[in-house]
């Protein structure tokens, strides 16, 4: 992808790299890895806000006569149908949600593109139904971002997501910008739609607590590449990976916080990308790019040591 507005001309970031995983209906994915690893990169592309260089993503209709479609393929009405069955949910709620509208239109703004046109009151009434579902009440229909707390806009935004019967959300961070007990209101809740609806998850965070109390399966990235994948509970027991490892062990405070930082990547890698930090790295893994292989049952690692 591009590097950006003040990069040299023609320079690209190679963001994200030989990134492969599946997602199955109901299961929660979590990405984790420090900031500027890829995660927010990887999710977007999942809904074309992204376009790769290279790569697909597959997606799976759920019907037996129908083959898995790459999304990169979509003309406009494709596209439109897919984008209401994975919804987006992001960060910070104060930015994503538009300060000049009420709840209400934020809520039933996308059904002016709907196929079919639904009369005002039939919108309203699918607003708060989806607002009693994330604990907001019809009342709140009529006030603007400004007035709700931070927990509440992001109830709006989960809500905004979920009016349009999704099969997957993408969670980027969803809880990082609000308070301890405020977010365990929101996970809770997330937990809770998952189980009425059978929701996917894809799970953006860079706190292993968090995707380890909430995620099926959690996938490790560093500088663009998925390093580590296995069920959470195999992961926590058992990380395999040297910067898996060294997460774990910043997260339990045994390590002292590092002074170097994910930068980017401006050219693309032959070896592995976590070598040049790495205090078992040797000549091999510098020189190749280690493949995403297999060592149990569903947990999978990307090392040379391994």
């Amino acid at each position: 992808m591009e590097a950006g507005f003040f990069a040299k001309k023609d320079q690209l970031v190679y963001a994200v790299n030989d990134v492969s995983f599946d997602l199955r209906r109901g299961e929660t994915l979590g990405i984790v890895g420090e900031s500027g690893c890829g995660k927010s990169t990887t999710a977007r592309m999942l809904v074309r806000m992204y376009e790769p260089t290279a790569g697909r993503v597959l997606y799976f209709p759920g019907q037996e006569s129908v083959p898995p479609q790459n999304i990169f393929d979509y003309k406009k009405k494709a596209l439109s149908e897919y984008r209401r069955r994975v919804k987006y949910i992001f960060q910070d709620p104060a930015r994503s949600l538009n300060p000049r509208m009420t709840a209400l239109s934020v809520l039933t703004d996308a059904f002016k593109f709907a196929p079919q046109k639904i009369r005002a009151d039939e919108l309203r009434e699918r607003a708060k139904k989806v607002f009693a579902e994330v604990g907001l009440t019809a009342r709140h229909l009529e006030k603007r971002p400004s007035e709700f707390s931070g927990g509440q806009r992001q109830r709006v935004s989960i809500a905004r997501a979920l009016i349009m019967d999704p099969e997957l959300l993408i969670c980027d961070e969803v809880v990082s910008a609000l308070d301890v007990s405020i977010q365990g209101q929101i996970l809770n809740l997330l937990q809770d739609l998952r189980a009425k609806k059978n929701l996917s998850f894809v799970f953006i965070t860079h706190d292993l607590k968090v995707a380890g109390w909430f995620c099926d399966r959690i996938a490790v990235m560093y500088r663009g590449a998925i390093v580590e994948e296995a069920p959470a509970a195999t992961l926590f027991q058992n990380a395999r990976h040297p910067y898996t490892k060294l997460l774990f062990d910043g997260a339990q405070g045994k390590a002292q916080a590092s002074s170097v930082e994910v930068t980017s990547v401006l050219s693309k890698e032959n070896g592995c990308p976590f070598a040049h930090r790495c205090p078992h790295a040797k000549a091999e893994c510098s020189a190749a790019l280690p493949p995403l292989r297999e060592v149990a049952d569903g947990h999978r690692v990307r090392c040379a040591l391994e």
